[in-house]
């Protein structure tokens, strides 16, 4: 097992080390694209003619080959961590917009009436009344996010070694040592899992209100 943690110096971290930047580089982006799907979602909510081309335009992004964001932005942004992120950034906005919009719309109108007549303005019903009850749906956006990032980090190998785990799988082939790409693959695959637990975990925290059987599913 010791050729499994033994990670080339040419990688300039250790196994850990590894785990941590891939970690960085794929839940960063998730998150940004929250904070980014929340008010666009909120628009898409209050004006129903909005979310058609929203999700029109997130959706020809998606389509766009990981390969082919990397040439566009590595003028700008280099052979960064960045030019990993910002195509995952907006891979994930394909899946979350979606989600809570569809988490927000189910919140049933006499909810809204209720708040309403409490003298909830459009931002403050959004925000306290409307997001909460929409956790389920958000949460489970974002663990097909969460995953599909974690997978698609690897790709960042072929600008620089900005890859993290994925990193590995070029070295095996310089170096000869199948071993690489099995930790490559195997690691990946566990941090997708542990992650993917976590947030089942938070939406069980977020929803106590929810039968127990029905959160974990």
């Amino acid at each position: 097992m010791s050729g499994f943690f033994d990670i080339p110096s040419d990688l300039q971290h250790s196994w850990f080390g590894l785990i941590g930047l891939h970690l960085r580089e794929a839940l960063l982006p998730v998150l940004a694209a929250l904070l980014i799907s929340l008010p666009i979602a909120q628009l898409c909510v209050r004006y129903r003619w909005v979310y058609t081309p929203t999700l029109g335009v997130t959706t020809v992004l998606y389509a766009i080959p990981s390969l082919a964001f990397f040439v566009v932005l590595i003028d700008y942004t280099g052979q960064t961590e960045l030019t990993v992120m910002i195509p995952l950034a907006v891979y994930s906005l394909v899946v979350l917009v979606p989600a809570i919009v569809d988490g927000v719309r189910s919140v049933p109108q006499e909810t809204l009436a209720a708040a309403t007549a409490m003298g909830f303005g459009p931002v403050r019903r959004y925000v306290q009344v409307q997001l909460p009850i929409a956790v389920p749906a958000i949460i489970a956006g974002l663990r097909v996010a969460a995953v599909s990032s974690i997978s698609l980090v690897s790709v960042g190998m072929l600008i620089g070694n900005q890859g993290a785990l994925g990193n590995l799988l070029n070295d095996a082939q310089i170096y000869h040592r199948p071993v690489l790409a099995v930790n490559s693959v195997v690691t990946t695959a566990v941090l997708a899992v542990v992650v993917d637990a976590v947030l089942v975990a938070l939406r069980l925290l977020l929803t106590p209100w929810m039968p127990k059987e029905s959160a974990a599913r």
